[in-house]
């Protein structure tokens, strides 16, 4: 039986366009993979940026990118971070929303410095 699961990731990036749509193709490309995603699973992702991140969406970037799964059908959604004090800058954190079986267990993806935020996933 299939539920509702969410898996996290985040990815440090430079502000570049090239930059920001190949870390978040990489982080996605291997949330999909890891979890065994499919395009038919998928409910949406949920991306988030800290205040540097100006020169492109992730969603675009996501949709832009070369992904190993078609998301064109998924809805994708942005917002900013709350500015913390002495927060981790140049970050790009997902939450991908989608049907896996109940009994799996979901890997959450941190990469290029962003490891730092859960290093209790990354071990």
């Amino acid at each position: 039986m299939k539920k509702i699961k969410a898996i996290r990731g985040a990815v440090c990036s430079e502000n570049t366009k090239e930059e920001i749509i190949k870390n978040v193709c990489e982080m996605c490309n291997q949330i999909f993979e890891k979890n065994g995603l499919q395009s038919e699973d998928l409910v949406s992702i949920q991306f988030s940026i800290t205040e540097e991140i100006t020169k492109i969406n992730p969603a675009s970037a996501l949709r832009r990118g070369k992904t190993c799964i078609d998301v064109t059908e998924c809805a994708l959604f942005c917002c900013q971070e709350a500015k913390i004090e002495n927060g981790m800058k140049n970050v790009i954190r997902v939450m991908i929303t989608s049907y896996m079986d109940e009994n799996t267990t979901k890997t959450n993806i941190y990469l290029n410095g962003a490891e730092k935020l859960r290093p209790d996933y990354t071990k």
